[in-house]
């Protein structure tokens, strides 16, 4: 299709309306069309930057009918913003909307978004791979009504020990203990923090072990829209850090220090 038309996927962010990239907010100022989860994505933000975009809540809709009108607004020289909360790429859902866009011959781009297990970690001022603990970060969820290969079962990850986010996962999270605890990578002691709709005004933390965080969350309330993170990684800043990164120790010479 020869059209002045464009599709851009975009990534919001994790909440907070200054949160998402500045190539994100002016494709936005500029778009036409904005197609977003109404149920996910703060529509303050749509409200701040596509000022005078027509838009749609695709909270209720079809692929057919996300694709139908992505397709009349191209075809009428449109620019299009499909919005996604946090990052695209982590349980967006996109690849079936841009297969059905490749199948048509539609061109369109993706910009990245800040995922909200990183607006998490800022929240709680953690760094999640450390030194002698771990240099390793598993994304992953429970299984729910979308299936998770049999490889990829929650004990079988948190057999490594490393450090765990998960997605979509705090209504499960009695199960979640569970599979944790039967891996053999993590203990009740082992530390969990659950940020619910990081970087949002009405953000909340639980922090806790494995032993008592189901109970923790249950008493706060907390059902959806949170992350969890998991492992010995947690620990740094009350217990403090086994060991210090090589990369400013003043006897560690690399190609930017003698």
């Amino acid at each position: 299709m020869n059209s002045q038309g464009t599709i851009t996927f975009v990534g919001a962010g994790p909440g907070a309306v200054d949160l998402i990239t500045v190539r994100g907010a002016t494709l936005l100022k500029e778009a036409d069309l904005v197609l977003y989860a109404g149920s996910l994505v703060d529509r303050e933000l749509v409200r701040t930057y596509a000022v005078d975009a027509e838009l749609f809540d695709s909270a209720g809709m079809a692929l057919t009918e996300i694709i139908t009108i992505m397709l009349d607004a191209v075809a009428a020289g449109k620019q299009v913003v499909r919005l996604h909360t946090g990052d695209p790429s982590i349980y967006g859902a996109i690849q079936e909307q841009m297969t059905a866009l490749d199948r048509l011959g539609i061109e369109y781009r993706v910009v990245p978004g800040v995922t909200s297990a990183f607006a998490a970690a800022a929240t709680l001022r953690q760094e999640l791979t450390m030194p002698e603990v771990s240099q390793t970060v598993i994304i992953t969820r429970m299984e729910g009504r979308t299936p998770v290969p049999e490889r990829e079962a929650l004990r079988r990850l948190a057999a490594h020990g490393a450090t765990l986010a998960l997605y979509l996962s705090v209504g499960m999270i009695d199960t979640m203990v569970t599979e944790l605890l039967a891996g053999g990578g993590y203990h009740e002691t082992t530390p969990v923090a659950v940020v619910s709709r990081a970087s949002w005004p009405d953000e909340l933390v639980i922090e806790g072990t494995l032993a008592d965080i189901a109970h923790k969350v249950r008493a706060a309330g907390i059902s959806k829209q949170a992350v969890i993170l998991v492992g010995e990684a947690l620990a740094a800043r009350t217990k403090g850090m086994k060991a210090r990164s090589l990369l400013y120790d003043e006897s560690f010479s690399h190609g930017c220090r003698a």
